[in-house]
């Protein structure tokens, strides 16, 4: 564990995967078998899927685990340490598609994981706008998705805002996609049900009949029987028009410069 005299050394360490000691020790003789930093992790992870970022403590860790909350501090310094082990972990279900496939399905396919990744875990998306993600496997997602940008043929100078453009996207798109389903589940309905009662409750607002007639005419046009297939069109058409803005943007580039 780290000591006050080393936390007055170096107050700004901002990050567990920044620290270069041995991330865990010998077991003493009176803590629990199979107490590790892996199985600490992994219990981390499915107490926020389950229960969520507010009520996630080393206290309710610990009894999860049936240990002492003492003996967690063990293997991580603070509770920061392991919820930056936890968001990494999460990070090695990303699955890059085939490095031989046309840059178009690479970026569409890696568009799809991330979105589902911050649906499936709703707390990431909180935690990876909070830590620094160089943990590694966060360092392979991001590789993966550097390898993809540079198949664009995009000039170097702007792929990182091409990057930015579809990533960010997918980051505030699965956010809101996964708050609003945690929502649905905590009031006991679907998320249909929610979206249905939520526009009832607005229709019944004279003052904002206008703008209600003006949005339901763009909720029909777009399709979909469900919030779920309304969504998927979104997001969809959201990566149509993001790829044929990288494609263009390459071209315009390549013909100021042949000119």
């Amino acid at each position: 564990m780290v000591s006050a005299a080393d936390r007055v050394k170096n107050p700004a360490r901002t990050s567990v995967w920044l620290d270069q000691r041995t991330p865990s020790r010998t077991r003493k003789p009176d803590q629990a078998a199979g107490l590790d930093r892996d199985r600490i992790t992994a219990t981390s992870v499915r107490l926020l899927d389950a229960e969520g970022l507010a009520k996630f403590s080393m206290r309710r860790l610990a009894a999860e685990l049936d240990v002492t909350a003492m003996s967690l501090y063990w293997y991580v310094d603070t509770k920061d340490d392991l919820l930056e082990l936890a968001l990494d972990s999460v990070y090695r279900e990303f699955t890059p598609p085939p490095q031989d496939a046309h840059w178009h399905d690479r970026l569409r396919g890696m568009a799809v994981e991330y979105r589902e990744l911050l649906v499936r875990h709703v707390w990431v998306s909180m935690l990876a706008g909070h830590f620094l993600n160089i943990g590694p496997h966060a360092m392979l997602m991001s590789y993966a998705v550097q390898d993809v940008i540079r198949a664009t043929g995009l000039p170097l100078e702007h792929q990182t805002g091409a990057l930015s453009a579809v990533f960010q996207f997918v980051y505030g798109f699965g956010t809101v996609e996964g708050h609003f389903a945690q929502h649905s589940a905590a009031a006991g309905i679907s998320q249909e049900q929610y979206y249905q009662q939520a526009m009832a409750t607005i229709r019944d607002q004279p003052h904002l009949s206008d703008i209600m007639e003006s949005s339901q005419q763009v909720m029909d046009a777009r399709g979909g029987d469900t919030v779920e297939e309304m969504r998927d069109r979104d997001f969809t058409f959201a990566l149509d028009l993001l790829i044929a803005g990288i494609e263009a943007m390459r071209d315009r580039r390549g013909a100021m410069r042949d000119s």
